[in-house]
């Protein structure tokens, strides 16, 4: 990578969440309570009176937990957002259900809109636009997104953030945290589990998210990193910075159908298995040569375009790795791809950036660890996708935590996942006060994992007998090329 991880990035705004009030926290509340009691209390009750039969189906839980999420909105869309993109982790039913999550949301009045475009630009909406449509081509969980045309006749979306949201997300993170702990009785140890780790990666990335400054310097990057690159097919958005601002973005429309869309896919002839091929290589080269990354690429986000390229939009989160974050990385590929060496430095990583709250988390030594680091990571990216579960390999490794402590595994209970999530969360605070986390470390690896759950998504679709690290000699020589840059080889 060339002398330092995310050299020549942009810089970007972190948005502080304000601090929620009394008032505002049972406001909320209140509007939670009536999206969940009337769809997911009844079966609660059930699940309740009948809680030696086990964890609920998911079957069962789905449409009306789906339909809470949407009502309550704001946040809780967003995480519908991953539970639709991730169903190895949270399963195809839940996956399924949720699938509506990726482009819905309540309707902004035109005339807040309007506002909002005009008090962003500072000038009334006709000295800019030459048309803007009134309804919303996009509503997502943070913002809506309008087509419009510039004086000069080029087609854009005008994207602008909901009014108050950042308020109204501060408020939801606070909420869902103890609301969450206690949707896991109903829900089962896996996809317990599954929530309360995402909810924790949810709360890193959405500062940024809530700048709309940062999706335009990442729109311009990654569209010079693609020129620089042989990825033809795949297509980020024009910005337009000076029609831009915090709350405001507008950008080149892009016209096409969600990745996932096989049936459309179908009928319009195009074959989205090499455009997924393409995104795939497009992350490898992104983050081994430069440490950045699109760090939210879920299924709403990706359009097969009529061109027969793929479209990727949505770029206000983005993956940054600092230069241990990327050595850990591409040691672990390098270990992956053969080098039994690189395994030893992967381990080094964790316990260097984790410190030994890692060991206690884990109840292993080194070399366990290491052994059990290779059980987990090796199957994820060396079998075919339609062999890959995320959901099984969650489950592995606390079968392996069990056997590396010499005792019998047993499937653990809500009550005694919950008491280990709370106590890894302890340790993580403890080594966050001892100094021996790294911030960046921890997001840059949540980013990197959750990308991964996606491609599964879309690797089990249309490349199913190949595996993520199957284009060995590519990923070689990209490592081979980082390799030679990297400063502690020539010491």
């Amino acid at each position: 990578m060339n002398s330092a991880p995310t050299e020549g990035a942009p810089r970007y705004y972190g948005r502080p969440l304000p601090t929620p009030t009394r008032i505002e926290l049972a406001r909320r509340g209140a509007q939670i309570a009536r999206a969940f009691v009337p769809r997911v209390g009844p079966i609660a009750l059930r699940q309740i009176r009948n809680a030696s039969k086990g964890p609920l189906d998911a079957g069962l839980v789905a449409k009306p937990l789906r339909e809470a999420f949407e009502q309550a909105g704001g946040t809780f869309v967003k995480f519908g957002q991953i539970i639709a993109s991730s169903p190895g982790l949270f399963g195809e039913e839940l996956a399924n259900e949720f699938r509506s999550c990726l482009d819905t949301g309540p309707m902004v009045p035109f005339e807040q809109v309007k506002a909002c475009v005009e008090e962003e630009l500072g000038r009334d909406l006709d000295e800019v636009f030459a048309t803007f449509e009134t309804t919303p081509i996009g509503r997502a969980s943070i913002a809506v997104v309008h087509r419009a045309t510039l004086l000069d006749g080029s087609v854009v979306a005008v994207k602008v953030l909901r009014p108050g949201i950042d308020h109204l997300v501060a408020t939801d993170l606070d909420l869902m945290q103890p609301m969450f702990d206690v949707l896991v009785k109903q829900t089962g140890a896996q996809i317990a589990g599954a929530t309360l780790q995402q909810l924790d990666g949810l709360r890193i990335q959405i500062g940024e998210e809530l700048d709309l400054r940062n999706e335009a310097r990442a729109l311009a990057h990654f569209r010079r990193l693609i020129e620089d690159s042989d990825l033809k097919l795949l297509a980020v958005p024009l910005p337009y910075p000076e029609f831009s601002g915090r709350n405001v973005l507008v950008m080149e429309f892009l016209d096409g159908i969600p990745i996932d869309d096989i049936g459309q896919a179908e009928e319009l002839g195009l074959d989205p298995a090499p455009l997924i091929d393409q995104l795939i290589r497009g992350f490898f080269t992104m983050t081994i040569r430069w440490g950045t990354f699109h760090g939210d690429a879920h299924a709403g986000n990706l359009l097969i375009l009529r061109d027969g390229r793929i479209g990727v939009i949505d770029w206000g989160i983005v993956g940054r790795l600092d230069e241990a974050t990327h050595r850990f990385f591409t040691r672990m590929l390098s270990a992956v791809l053969g080098d039994e060496t690189a395994w030893r430095d992967v381990t080094d990583y964790i316990i260097n950036n984790y410190g030994t709250a890692i060991r206690e988390a884990m109840g292993m030594d080194d070399e366990q660890l290491s052994q059990f680091m290779r059980m987990m990571i090796e199957p994820i990216l060396l079998k075919p996708f339609g062999e890959v579960s995320f959901a099984e390999m969650m489950n592995m490794t606390q079968v392996q935590v069990a056997q590396a402590n010499g005792v019998q595994w047993q499937h653990q209970s809500w009550r005694d996942l919950l008491k280990r999530i709370r106590m890894q969360r302890k340790l993580h605070r403890m080594a966050v006060a001892g100094g021996g986390l790294m911030t960046d470390f921890d997001r840059g690896n949540f980013l990197l994992g959750k990308q991964l759950m996606y491609f599964e998504r879309y690797g089990r679709l249309y490349l199913a007998d190949r595996a993520i690290l199957s284009d060995r000699p590519f990923l070689e020589q990209l490592l081979a090329e980082d390799n030679r840059q990297d400063p502690e080889n020539h010491a």
